[in-house]
């Protein structure tokens, strides 16, 4: 009988253990016959650096997974070259591509990279630091109604902190009209690092926005405490009021609309086109770089939990990376790759990216692929590695992917 358990139990692992080398988000995707191929046989992690600590995993599979390769053949082109400094390059509802650039105006430029429509007038940014005009989004009924939101980095109160704005779009005119700021993540700091910030809607039209703890050490603490918007990611309406049924509305002290918290420098927000729910990269400080599910008034950590290690080279806190009431990173990179900006790839036409999440990386220097299943990362590729740029952001776009560079070249990645 305990042989016959035993080789049951082998059997059960090793079904499973296959069962994580396919492609897609989950067992019942349909993509899921198409995408194994590339997976079958795997290849070594495909970082090969050693790490900054001596930490481990709380899962098998949490960092260095296997790598693989994409076999369905693909193109990479140039289409745009040096057009700013920018922090976002988000899909148009109309099939163009909208450009932030972090001095203060955007840009939207066609499918084939050519500039379109420069588009000025904002709200005066701070562009010091790690400042300056931030993401963009649209809205959901913009087809009629025209209307974008975005959030930069602005001097209130004596201080710098990151605000969320939204207006009507006038192409014709170059500008945006009844500009009006909806939200502002305070308390204001007098640091111009790590304002995070992306916006993201959810099928329900409301708003979810990160923001970072600014790199100072109060803001650190702040991170975990619910009176600051420092370390959080908020749950906002259309006109900037909390979304209803945020999961503090009940605490005393706690800010309206804080949806998460313990979050270091969030750039990477998108909705797993499977299950719904939110996704979110953060820079972790030497190591500790993170991708995370984020859920209604869940504990991401930050600072008493982390992969990472103080750029001193001395342990974040106690050193710990495992606590009761925190949350665990779907997956971390250490060292660092930096992620930046993220999108799901949606389409068909590589079909062993169906679903599959992309993240632009600045210290690492290239586009990564993870290969999600059963919201477990079992697969990781590195694209564009050749480039030896910085990407700061990257967006998908009827079965295309774009990324954007810091030296503002925009690359276009498609089947072949």
């Amino acid at each position: 009988m305990r042989i016959g358990l035993l080789l049951s139990s082998a059997i059960l692992a090793c079904l499973t253990a296959c069962a994580g080398n396919g492609n897609g988000t989950s067992n019942s995707d349909s993509a899921s016959t198409s995408t194994t191929q590339n997976t079958r046989d795997s290849l070594p992690p495909v970082e090969t650096k050693a790490p900054n600590s001596n930490y481990k995993p709380a899962f098998p599979g949490q960092t260095r997974i296997a790598g693989v390769k994409t076999t369905t053949p693909y193109k990479v082109e140039k289409i745009a070259s040096k057009i700013g400094p920018p922090f976002a390059i988000v899909a148009m509802p109309d099939g163009r591509l909208m450009v932030t650039i972090k001095s203060g105006y955007m840009e939207i430029h066609d499918k084939n990279g050519a500039l379109v429509k420069k588009i000025t007038g904002l709200p005066e940014v701070v562009y010091e630091g790690q400042g300056g005009l931030l993401d963009v989004a649209f809205d959901p009924g913009y087809t009629t109604n025209k209307m974008v939101y975005w959030c930069y980095s602005e001097r209130f109160d004596g201080g710098l902190l990151t605000a969320v704005a939204k207006g009507k779009l006038d192409e014709a005119a170059g500008k945006i009209d009844n500009i009006e700021v909806i939200f502002r993540a305070t308390p204001a700091t007098k640091s111009n690092l790590q304002y995070g910030s992306r916006l993201q809607f959810d099928k329900a039209g409301d708003l979810f926005v990160s923001f970072g703890e600014k790199f100072t050490p109060d803001g650190r603490v702040q991170a975990q405490q619910l009176n600051s918007y420092l370390g959080k990611i908020v749950k906002l309406m259309k006109d900037g009021q909390p979304a209803p049924n945020t999961p503090f509305v009940s605490e005393k002290n706690a800010k309206p609309g804080i949806y998460s918290y313990g979050h270091r420098n969030p750039e990477g927000l998108d909705i797993n086109p499977v299950t719904g729910e939110l996704w979110e990269a953060e820079f972790g400080p030497r190591g500790g770089d993170e991708v995370n599910i984020i859920r209604p008034g869940k504990n991401y950590g930050w600072p008493v939990i982390t992969y990472g290690i103080d750029y001193s080279g001395e342990k974040m806190g106690d050193g710990i990376q495992q606590k009761a009431g925190m949350e665990q990173p779907v997956y971390y990179w250490d060292p660092s790759v930096s992620p930046s900006g993220i999108c799901f790839y949606k389409g068909d036409a590589i079909p062993e990216w169906k679903n599959n999440l992309f993240l632009a990386c600045l210290s690492g220097q290239h586009v990564d692929r993870l290969i999600i299943r059963n919201n477990k990362v079992v697969g990781e590729e590195r694209l564009l590695t050749d480039k030896n740029q910085r990407f700061r952001d990257v967006t998908y776009m009827n079965n295309v992917l774009y990324a954007i560079s810091d030296d503002g070249d925009i690359y276009r990645i498609e089947k072949r």
